[in-house]
């Protein structure tokens, strides 16, 4: 299994400006790279709070952040109930918060897990193994024009229409149990120029990921909440990995730093002209020659730091 290596680590990590008695949180916690690094940072009054909804994952990390230091406490949520979770714990106002929306090396390279085209092993995808929804649910229940719409929409896939024909086709003959089986007539919906130029299944199975967790809707509610909770000087550092999410973490970025609108017909008093945030790097950060040379889950990330004034 190869190790995680976690992307844009430096430059994250930057662009959290940490103060050593800060409280921090790490919104998307995996096996604890960023984490580890924020936690080594903080004194004794600091304190980081980490969520991930992947039990695997609390396990190794709790293990990795007590070898440096006690002040963490480890959330098993998803991260849309950021707000509300730490609310929930006395916790209203905090200096930094981080998201990497990357689905994590050990999820993908765990074949049991369902996520990867690559390993062979029954449709699951889920996160939180205690949800109730699967890739297996979606694939063999959810209609032709829903899968249709979810391939196209959430892939991007531009061969949407024939991949969803041809899985109720064959689904008519037996369940669709298992990612090759997928995979294999995912590669028959496509021409043979689409096998040469990608994985064909790579968007389908992002497209399927993203619907069995929720993952659109989920960050524009924690994007919003992680607002809410910053401090005067707090940054939010969003780590992205394909065009739909840094779609709404751009325009959530934007909206939130930019002046209020206005009617010119409302009297000039009522207007508000302070800007709440403001955007710190104009153009997102991607990853160095350097890291893209070790790293090739690096290349398609973006980093975007916003910061409460």
């Amino acid at each position: 299994m190869d190790e995680h290596i976690s992307v844009l680590l430096t430059e994250s990590i930057d662009g959290l400006n940490i103060k050593e008695d800060g409280i921090y949180v790490d919104a998307t916690l995996g096996r604890a790279g960023h984490s580890s690094h924020i936690l080594s940072k903080l004194s004794g009054k600091g304190k980081l709070y980490c969520f991930d909804k992947d039990n695997d994952a609390m396990e190794v990390s709790r293990n990795r952040l007590s070898a440096i230091s006690p002040q963490f406490e480890l959330i098993h949520a998803d991260f849309k109930n950021l707000k509300e979770e730490l609310v929930k714990r006395g916790v209203s106002s905090v200096d930094g918060i981080l998201f990497d929306l990357g689905v994590s090396s050990p999820q993908l390279d765990n074949g049991e897990r369902g996520f990867s085209y690559n390993y062979d092993a029954r449709l699951d995808m889920r996160m939180n193994q205690e949800d109730k929804l699967d890739a297996y649910t979606i694939v063999n229940t959810y209609s032709e024009t829903d899968l249709r719409q979810l391939i196209f929409n959430y892939g991007e896939e531009r061969y949407a229409s024939s991949i969803a024909r041809n899985i109720v086709e064959a689904r008519k003959e037996k369940p669709i149990v298992t990612t090759f089986e997928l995979v294999d007539i995912i590669k028959k919906s496509v021409p043979a120029k689409y096998l040469r130029e990608t994985h064909p299944a790579k968007r389908t199975f992002q497209a399927i990921r993203i619907e069995v967790n929720d993952e659109l809707n989920g960050l524009k509610k924690a994007l919003k909440g992680a607002m809410e909770l910053l401090a005067p000087k707090g940054r939010l550092v969003v780590i992205t990995f394909h065009s739909l999410e840094d779609r709404i973490v751009k325009e959530a970025f934007k909206e939130a730093s930019e002046p209020e609108k206005w009617n010119r017909y409302m009297p000039v008093t009522s207007v508000t002209s302070s800007v709440e945030f403001a955007i710190v790097n104009k153009k997102p950060i991607v990853a160095s020659e350097e890291e893209l040379s070790i790293n090739r889950r690096s290349h398609s990330a973006k980093l975007r730091i916003l910061e409460k004034n």
